[in-house]
């Protein structure tokens, strides 16, 4: 038997992205977007309204990164979605976080998140709020690499969204390896 529940917004898991931009004076702003992913091999799409003071930052530099939530910085991270930059104007700073600009677009990578993709903006569209941007590079903080230099997800120690029960999850333990366990099925 299965229970239905209708249309929901509801998917597992449900990455938590903190997308940060530059206003038009330089000052950085970050928000909690959990409606996103990979979109194609260098892109990355994320649902964000118009209304926020980050789409509107990134609408107007055309750059932006997107960062992962990790366990270590739940409050920040939770925070910087709960709080708008309209009404509070030193909400990056508040949330303790500090910006570096990216080498390679105009947009901050907040020093306390290990992960970082830096995007610039392909598109936007007003009617669905949906933003694609195209991924220029990837950072890592060198303290989340393994013995290879990869990033290594145990030490990212990122969060996921439960959107049934508003929770965030940490990311488990590995079960089995892509691309290779289901050959036992052949």
């Amino acid at each position: 038997m299965r229970k239905n529940f209708g249309v929901k917004t509801w998917l597992y898991p449900m990455p938590v992205f903190i997308v940060a931009a530059y206003d038009e004076n330089g000052n950085p702003n970050a928000m909690n977007a959990a409606w996103g992913g990979i979109y194609t091999d260098d892109m990355v799409g994320i649902c964000l309204a118009e209304g926020h003071k980050t789409t509107q930052n990134i609408l107007s530099t055309k750059a932006f990164t997107v960062s992962m939530a990790t366990a270590d910085h739940v409050a920040a991270c939770d925070y910087v979605g709960l709080v708008s930059g309209k009404k509070e104007p030193d909400k990056f700073a508040k949330a303790g976080f500090h910006a570096v600009k990216s080498e390679f677009v105009n947009a901050p990578v907040i020093e306390e998140l290990p992960m970082t993709l830096e995007c610039e903006l392909v598109s936007y569209d007003q009617e669905s709020n949906h933003l694609v941007g195209r991924i220029v590079n990837v950072s890592a903080a060198e303290d989340i690499l393994d013995e290879n230099g990869q990033i290594d997800p145990s030490r990212l120690n990122p969060i996921t969204y439960d959107p049934i029960h508003h929770h965030y999850l940490v990311i488990g333990e590995k079960v089995g390896n892509a691309f290779s366990d289901g050959k036992a099925l052949k």
